[in-house]
């Protein structure tokens, strides 16, 4: 690989993926992405970060590296279309970066496309929001090969934060296990937090009153972590649907269901969003209150 500074493809301009991009492209990097159907939003957010918008398989053809930042949902098929691209007698790209939030058993299924052929596969879990002024999240990354793990560590020149995972058995699937056990906590709680509001005040309003009361007098920190998590979850709580379905398979059995349960949940807070938005004047207010 050259010295000059890598060429990378960052699919999809999504927050997190124009963010990455963003601080990619103020470390003199090239960054490619794919803005075939996307909206006006989404096109604008790719052009301010400095992305060059291409079809899959011009991103094929000149990234060293690919990263998929997307929601779980899409992890598989975006895959799916560079392997193709790969197999149109396309250069491969050099290595694909799996950094969505899918569990293990997903992951090896991403890797084993490129089974057999020249694309290298990094197993990577971003851990924090986006990345902005001085802050970036961590992506926690593991693969097979040490020495492709050690290349994708050396991109924390180029402006990310890459700690790899390394020790006797540790490969593909473990990084994104450590980002389901992390995200099970903190957006699982969340989750739960989100629960039991909305019951409360199915019970009555004045059931919901005395509930944020109480957290005030007896569990003060577990309300202020309520207040500051549940609203930027609104907006992304139909990302978080399969991220919960991924953590639930990934935990397995019966126990796993606790995680599906969390999903309805989120399911529940999108469809307030596009319908009659009671559920989320419900989280609003009871945030409001707890504040004062």
């Amino acid at each position: 690989m050259s010295s000059a500074a890598p060429r990378l493809a960052v699919v999809a301009a999504g927050a997190m993926g124009a963010a990455v991009a963003k601080r990619l492209t103020s470390f003199g990097c090239t960054v490619y992405t794919d803005l075939e159907g996307r909206s006006e939003a989404t096109r604008k957010r790719a052009q301010d970060a400095g992305m060059i918008g291409v079809s899959v398989n011009e991103l094929a053809l000149k990234s060293d590296w690919i990263l998929s930042i997307l929601p779980p949902r899409d992890a598989v098929s975006f895959a799916k279309k560079i392997q193709e691209a790969a197999g149109n007698a396309l250069p491969s790209p050099q290595t694909f970066v799996d950094c969505n939030a899918v569990n293990p058993e997903t992951v090896k299924r991403i890797a084993a496309l490129f089974a057999g052929t020249s694309i290298r596969f990094v197993d990577a879990g971003i851990i924090g929001g986006p990345p902005k002024d001085d802050y970036n999240p961590t992506f926690y990354a593991s693969a097979e090969d040490v020495k492709i793990l050690d290349e994708f560590t050396a991109l924390s020149k180029y402006g990310l934060k890459v700690s790899p995972l390394k020790g006797e058995g540790v490969g593909v699937g473990d990084a994104s296990a450590l980002k389901m056990s992390y995200a099970g906590i903190t957006k699982g709680t969340t989750g739960l937090y989100t629960t039991m509001v909305l019951a409360a005040h199915g019970s009555s309003p004045a059931t919901a009153d005395a509930l944020m009361r109480e957290l005030q007098i007896s569990q003060p920190i577990l309300l202020d972590r309520l207040v500051k998590t549940v609203p930027p979850m609104v907006p992304k709580a139909y990302r978080w649907i399969g991220e919960m379905e991924e953590i639930a398979d990934f935990v397995g059995g019966s126990e796993g269901d606790v995680y599906r349960g969390i999903a309805k949940v989120y399911e529940r807070v999108e469809k307030s969003i596009a319908g009659d938005q009671e559920d989320i004047a419900t989280l609003r207010n009871f945030v409001e209150k707890a504040k004062k």
